[in-house]
């Protein structure tokens, strides 16, 4: 039986969530705007406004609550992330005040699972700490996100590794202690085992930040997502994050939580903008009538309503799921459509949902005196993240019909003439 209920304690964490992200992290979505501040260790007054906050949020047992307890987290489960994160979803900085901002928190997973002791002491508990950021060094310029394409390559050299080649859109490197790198080592393997992972140092001699490529609304010198080039990068053996040629299956595994996460944040995104749309139309007048009592503008509202309403049972529902495959009683795999549904939901919904909210709004919409344009910004960067929508939409459609048998005969197994003869043989005394 599908349940989303949570004991009453942890509903009093959730209201103490909400009343905090609006009074404090929303604030800093003020007094610190910009991508970058987030992820900026040397921005003095960000970092001095922030540890406060964050001591408050450890004190309530909420700091890095996406980690189960066997990865050194508190283990809230994914019914209860959900609704965590929907409320994160609503503030840029919350993430970062309760320690699950991206990359920084599917880097932790990997660490956790694949990390040998040594790399989990110098990489792992620093960024768990909130000490230190990190970036995730994947899609490449010439591949995208397609792995069978990627060219940068890790070549074995005595008692080193040596990182050749470029990467493209790599979030915060200008801000990271390291990097976990996907290289090519084992060419003449089949195409999703030719690949390992790297924790490389960001001071490691070699990495060149060829530039930081600035996304819709940032200055061009604000920019966070690099293009990198890694010119003869020396690591030592153990540098290696999981197996060699395991790097395929490290990055399903970090990728998997995000798309999940990014949908759950995205309910919360939605929420917000609704609320916004509603306030706006009772609040403003045209034509001698109140905007809200316009038919145009109560569909707004109410496509907004019924859209997130399902989009956020949909996550839920996966969230569910994810929680009874790790309790075993639902096998591996059972979520894997359910999280290619979510995040191709989330694409869309975010974006109608946002756009209605800047529509309702007007001018005002367009403007940064209010948080709509900067999010607007975004909905298409949460549609490419973590893999592209289009490429989860077709996983999803090859899914569904693996295993459908094609009819029989000429016409569709379906096919109501044929269905009424075969009743008509079973039935003869219907005749007539």
């Amino acid at each position: 039986m599908i349940n989303f209920t949570v004991e009453p304690e942890f509903q009093a964490k959730l209201d103490w969530m909400a009343s905090f992200v609006r009074d404090e992290c929303e604030t800093m979505d003020l007094l610190f705007p910009g991508q970058g501040i987030m992820y900026d260790m040397e921005h003095t007054k960000a970092r001095a406004h922030l540890k406060p906050l964050r001591d408050q949020v450890k004190a309530q047992g909420l700091w890095a609550c996406h980690l189960g307890p066997h990865l050194g987290g508190p283990g809230y489960g994914q019914v209860k992330l959900a609704l965590m994160n929907e409320i994160l979803g609503r503030s840029s900085w919350a993430p970062t005040v309760f320690g699950t901002a991206a990359p920084d928190t599917g880097n932790m997973e990997i660490l956790a699972m694949f990390g040998t002791e040594g790399q989990k002491a110098k990489y792992l508990q620093p960024l768990m700490d909130g000490q230190i950021c990190s970036a995730f060094s994947m899609t490449e310029p010439q591949g995208g996100s397609d792995p069978t394409h990627f060219t940068c390559k890790a070549t074995r050299d005595g008692d080193e590794w040596v990182i050749e080649g470029e990467k493209w859109f790599i979030s915060n490197a200008r801000y990271s202690a390291f990097q976990i790198v996907m290289a090519v080592t084992n060419p003449d393997n089949p195409p999703h085992a030719r690949m390992s992972m790297f924790l490389v140092d960001s001071d490691t001699a070699g990495i060149e930040i060829i530039r930081n490529c600035a996304v819709i609304g940032e200055p061009a010198d604000e920019g966070s997502h690099a293009y990198i080039r890694y010119n003869a990068v020396r690591v030592p053996l153990d540098a290696m994050l999981g197996e060699p040629g395991g790097g395929f299956k490290v990055a399903q595994a970090r990728l998997g939580g995000g798309r999940i996460h990014h949908a759950m944040r995205s309910v919360g995104r939605c929420q917000r903008a609704i609320d916004m749309m509603v306030e706006r139309a009772v609040s403003r007048q045209t034509r001698g009538r109140k905007l809200g009592d316009h038919q145009f503008a109560q569909g707004l509202v109410a496509d907004s309503v019924i859209e997130l309403e399902q989009l956020r049972l949909l996550v839920l529902k996966t969230a569910w799921t994810i929680d009874e495959i790790e309790a075993g009683r639902l096998p591996n795999g059972a979520a894997r459509n359910l999280i290619a549904m979510s995040k191709v939901a989330m694409a869309k919904v975010l974006h109608d949902v946002i756009g209605r909210a800047q529509q309702m709004h007007g001018s005002l919409g367009l403007t940064s005196e209010t948080w709509l344009a900067q999010f607007w910004a975004g909905v298409q960067a949460l549609a490419f993240a973590d893999g592209p929508t289009d490429a989860h939409r077709s996983q999803l459609a090859r899914s569904l019909m693996k295993d459908v048998v094609p009819s029989p005969g000429l016409f569709p197994t379906d096919h109501s003439p044929t269905r009424l003869a075969v009743a008509m043989k079973r039935y003869p005394e219907a005749r007539g």
